[in-house]
């Protein structure tokens, strides 16, 4: 991952205050998988249409976070909640 381990540090979910981590490419192939299958909303609702390239995810993995071009995107309304991924 291209973020900067200091930068993750001091990161954290604006809704839930929960540390995160790094999502691993396994786990993003699988959302990724999903999101082709436009089967993955951003929390306000709105169908996600673009893969991810790089992620974070809560450490309780209840939402992940996109990162794109090394920036996390640490918008609410843009979290993804993992309740509609299933197992994955």
């Amino acid at each position: 991952m291209a973020i900067d381990k200091e930068l993750l540090d001091i990161l954290c979910c604006p809704e839930e205050k929960t540390e995160l981590k790094v999502l691993n490419k396994e786990r993003i192939s699988k959302v990724n998988q999903k999101i082709a299958e436009g089967q993955i909303k951003f929390k306000d609702g709105e169908l996600i249409e673009q893969p991810l390239q790089e992620a974070l995810i809560t450490v309780d993995e209840k939402t992940i976070y996109r990162v794109d071009d090394e920036i996390p995107i640490m918008l609410i309304e843009m979290a993804i909640p993992t309740a509609q991924l299933g197992e994955f």
